[in-house]
């Protein structure tokens, strides 16, 4: 017999319709968001299981850190990009805390970062942040922690200068915005912690070396980075 919860489930559907936050399928079970095709097609990069990854090549001689890596690939027009637009563009807190407990459950799985003592969300301008209403990468540290138990520390580094988005320009012009746009404002948060740095999206990887090497100048402070996606 099919149980009564479905046939529920299928009445309240005609009159509020559900749908995929990635694709708009209407073939999703009742409180998912993401659908079953959705989740399968996720690229997965295995970056998180491994070290000296693509990720981590990116900070060789410019920054050091003990571990990184992204959950997923990012490419246009792919499941990942259009959940990620969820979240920054659309409002949609719960692609976040989807997000953050994908990469949560891998960074869990890999073993290797389980000497992480605190989750540090990439800070945002009080400017971005008035206008979005949230800080994205907050959101997926809140999705991460709900899934892995490590704490939140979302108060120690502060974003001071708002840059405009970095996502037209060159490396060199990436560097060179991103210079003095970090400060650490409680560094006894952080001092000899092992602090992860996430974010939604690594590119040329400035961004998470202006904000690291704020949290590197705090004595016996250890630093590794993860992200949802990546775009190599």
């Amino acid at each position: 017999m099919i149980p009564l919860k479905h046939y529920i489930d299928d009445f309240l559907h005609l009159f509020f319709p559900h749908n995929c936050m990635a694709c708009h399928t209407d073939i999703i079970h009742a409180g998912d968001i993401v659908c079953a095709e959705c989740i399968s097609r996720l690229p997965q990069t295995g970056f998180l299981l491994h070290s000296h990854n693509p990720v981590e090549k990116i900070f060789y001689g410019r920054m050091h850190i003990e571990k990184a890596g992204s959950a997923f690939y990012f490419t246009k027009g792919s499941v990942i990009q259009n959940i990620i637009i969820q979240l920054k563009y659309k409002g949609n807190m719960e692609a976040g805390r989807f997000l953050g407990r994908l990469l949560g459950r891998q960074l869990a799985a890999s073993k290797r970062f389980d000497d992480v003592d605190v989750i540090v969300p990439m800070p945002l301008n009080e400017k971005k942040l008035f206008k979005r209403g949230y800080n994205q990468s907050a959101v997926i540290a809140d999705g991460i922690a709900s899934v892995w138990d490590k704490p939140i520390i979302a108060d120690a580094v502060e974003r001071v200068l708002f840059t405009e988005t970095q996502t037209h320009k060159t490396r060199i012009d990436r560097w060179q915005t991103m210079e003095n746009v970090f400060a650490v404002i409680q560094p006894e948060l952080l001092a000899g912690k092992h602090v992860l740095l996430v974010d939604d999206i690594v590119t040329t990887g400035a961004t998470f070396e202006a904000c690291g090497q704020c949290i590197l100048a705090i004595p016996n402070t250890k630093l590794s980075l993860a992200t949802v996606a990546c775009t190599i």
